[in-house]
């Protein structure tokens, strides 16, 4: 006798990416919460080095790691042909580029400005590697997907590396973000309170949106 046909159990991207952009929106507001409310704020120029500095958390997490979350997510949750997704992964790329690069400006100019050495700490070395890599990335790419220079052919081949080594490029900047989390917390000598349970459940929340964003991938 021949089976009866069940419906599919498999999860779908689609169902994955709303929980990621709820995360994102999650992440914004108690990064916004933290530097806002429990730090100094934010300021390229100031008399309060710390404002400075926040900008490096602020740009380097909403900027930089979500925004490039959601261009990874792009081909799943975007709504559109191949070519539109492809256009907005790309432009989502370079804003969050973009962001990093300022975001690591900020904190090499609050260094100086307080006279603190650049480049000393595994967040930093980690960090720097990864904004570094992903601009190599991004330009590979663009060259390679986006104009192209490369022949359809080579192309093919070169898609899997690509999407190989931007989600090992992502989860570096999950690596740095945490590591940097964990070091401000040190830093600040945080033990119990508000702020350290908005440092924490940020920290958590980062975890949780890396997660939905390789389950995106992952997932047809």
């Amino acid at each position: 006798m021949a089976s009866k046909s069940r419906p599919s159990s498999r999860v779908s991207a689609l169902a994955v990416t709303p929980f990621a952009h709820l995360l994102a929106v999650a992440v914004i507001a108690l990064v916004l919460a933290w530097l806002l409310h429990f730090r100094e704020g934010v300021a390229f120029h100031s008399h309060i080095k710390p404002k400075i500095f926040n900008l490096h958390p602020l740009l380097m997490v909403i900027g930089f790691l979500l925004i490039s979350g959601e261009a990874i997510m792009a081909y799943k949750s975007v709504p559109a042909e191949r070519k539109t997704k492809k256009m907005v992964h790309l432009i989502l790329h370079f804003i969050a580029l973009l962001a990093g690069i300022v975001g690591v400006y900020a904190v090499f100019k609050y260094h100086h400005e307080i006279g603190t050495p650049d480049l000393y700490t595994l967040h930093s070395w980690i960090g720097i590697s990864t904004i570094c890599l992903f601009g190599i990335q991004w330009l590979f790419a663009f060259f390679s997907f986006w104009l192209p220079v490369a022949e359809k052919g080579t192309r093919a081949k070169i898609v899997p590396w690509h999407s190989f080594f931007g989600i090992v490029i992502f989860f570096m900047a999950i690596l740095s973000a945490e590591m940097g989390l964990a070091e401000k917390f040190t830093f600040l000598k945080l033990r119990h309170g508000q702020e350290a349970l908005v440092m924490n459940f940020t920290g958590l929340l980062i975890l949780l949106f890396a997660i939905s964003v390789g389950l995106t991938v992952l997932l047809p």
